[in-house]
């Protein structure tokens, strides 16, 4: 798998939400500051509604901005056979006859790529699922806890 071009796809994935979020905020601070969103009576909160949600928009981009930022940085390391589960692998794992492939990213958990035809997650090494991945290595079974849910996985390879 190339990491380098799995790395883009997922800046040019932020950077398509970043887009969405700026013209989100932007529609929201507009709501919030039109004259017809003035209240009419102590009741009446649409204005303070909206500038609320514009205030969690923008902080959502800049979160979004801050990963684009972290992933660009990020190096790109190969993983070779014995090397255990870390920042910026890319983890296959089986359970059962079903395979996910994830990749262990510095921010930006939850988002997903479609690289080389196969869907890749991002996770973070502070995510459930990440810190119960990081220091495993190729070929261990292991039983992972996903929300209070017990299931037996085999690492099938960290590249």
């Amino acid at each position: 798998m190339n990491k380098k071009k799995l790395i883009g796809a997922i800046v040019e994935k932020l950077r398509a939400d970043l887009a969405l979020y700026h013209k989100a905020a932007g529609a929201a601070r507009a709501e919030a500051t039109h004259e017809q969103s003035k209240a009419e009576n102590k009741y009446d909160t649409r204005g303070l509604e909206a500038s609320y949600l514009a205030r969690g928009q923008s902080r959502q981009a800049a979160e979004i901005a801050q990963a684009i930022t972290h992933f660009e940085k990020l190096a790109v390391r190969e993983f070779g056979a014995g090397d255990a589960v870390d920042t910026g692998a890319v983890v296959t794992l089986q359970a059962g006859k079903e395979t996910s492939t994830y990749f262990i990213g510095p921010r930006a958990g939850g988002t997903e790529v479609m690289h080389d035809n196969e869907e890749v997650l991002v996770i973070t090494p502070e995510s459930p699922l990440g810190s119960q991945l990081v220091g495993r290595k190729a070929g261990e079974k292991c039983e992972l806890d996903l929300g209070g849910r017990k299931q037996q996985f085999k690492v099938m390879n960290v590249c």
